[in-house]
């Protein structure tokens, strides 16, 4: 890209119209990655209740050891950034590249908004619930299709208290006009999330630019400790006196990740397109073989432990058929390029 030398006139670099990040405080700090890559989060797995007999043995039921699951979560995103602001064209400019206000600018402009989308983009994609709407909302359905999206938390027994909806512009200018919506203006809150723009169903909602949304997303809702975005390594500094470089050279470094906890992964809801999710794994069995049936282009992950393959550690990707015992359960997903993730299938193996 060409370096643009200022003519006499020319006062100020035009700055892009940027905003700071939409998802920073509104998920979990429960877990610590400090020091470490990745972390292994262990759930109890609790137990069915029993009808107590009043005489005899065993009375409060059979006894059984609590087990546990394990969803192990490892930080992918490392990324970086290094600009020189050469003296002479400074100079030529009229020293309007001042190093911090190009720094802060750089972040504004290229590490928020990346970091926002991917996040967006994770949390939607391993979402615990993702329904698929049969129709693009409209300015007359669009609070019934959040209001479901409400429902299928209350009935997963998510808490009312911090709830998050993203939802895009072009969909919140459907909403706003909507008596179910409490602009912001009227809340007492006056401590306010970047993007909050008001509350419908209890929840927060978070009006974010269309572009930060994956193709097929109309809007998702997170419960705060369903969601985690850690940020591990926030380098930001300016440099002079480098030695080939007559200036200052600005360097950042951003060591991210985004999750969704299994435990808790009903606490997240996608609302996408029609079509853009892919099917439920189709699960034959045949005697004790379990076996899944191939899709072009769909990836298939498996357990045999009762855990769900979309969070546990121990889930593998299926290749051939798989032998089960007695009483095991094959649970299955599907992914594919371009696609939300398939809900999970399931059949238990009796001999």
């Amino acid at each position: 890209m060409a370096i643009n030398l200022a003519s006499k006139y020319s006062g100020k670099i035009a700055e892009k119209f940027t905003k700071e990040s939409f998802v920073a405080g509104n998920a979990s700090k429960e877990y610590d990655f400090a020091g470490v890559r990745s972390i292994s989060v262990y759930t109890p797995v609790t137990v069915d209740l029993n009808d107590y007999k009043r005489s005899g043995k065993d009375r409060f039921g059979e006894t059984i050891e609590m087990e546990d699951t394990v969803q192990e979560m490892e930080l992918t995103q490392d990324k970086g950034f290094s600009i020189s602001i050469d003296r002479g064209n400074n100079v030529d400019q009229m020293n309007i590249k001042g190093a911090g206000r190009m720094l802060n600018l750089q972040i504004r402009e290229k590490v928020v908004p990346f970091m926002d989308r991917y996040t967006i983009e994770k949390w939607s994609k391993d979402a615990g619930q993702i329904a698929e709407l049969s129709a693009v909302p409209t300015a007359d359905t669009i609070v019934g299709s959040i209001f479901d999206g409400a429902t299928a938390l209350d009935n997963a027994l998510v808490p009312d208290a911090d709830r998050y909806m993203y939802l895009p512009s072009a969909y919140y200018n459907m909403l706003r006009l909507s008596k179910e919506f409490l602009a912001v203006d009227n809340l007492a809150e006056k401590s306010l999330t970047k993007g909050l723009v008001g509350m419908v169903a209890d929840m927060k909602v978070i009006k974010v630019p269309d572009s930060y949304f994956p193709d097929g997303l109309y809007f998702m809702i997170t419960h705060k400790r369903s969601v985690l975005n850690p940020n591990k390594i926030k380098t930001m500094r300016i440099l002079s006196d480098v030695q080939g470089i007559d200036g200052n050279v600005l360097e950042g470094r951003t060591y991210f990740d985004a999750f969704v906890v299994g435990a808790k992964a009903d606490g997240v809801y996608s609302a996408v397109a029609d079509g853009k999710q892919t099917a439920l794994p189709v699960i034959g069995l045949s005697e004790a073989s379990a076996t899944i049936t191939a899709v072009s282009g769909v990836t298939f992950y498996y357990t045999v432990d009762g855990t769900d393959p979309r969070y546990s550690k121990s889930a593998q990707v299926y290749s051939s058929a798989v032998t089960l015992t007695s009483g095991q359960t094959m649970k299955a997903y599907g992914k594919k390029a371009g696609e939300f993730p398939s809900g999970v299938s399931e059949k238990t193996y009796t001999a």
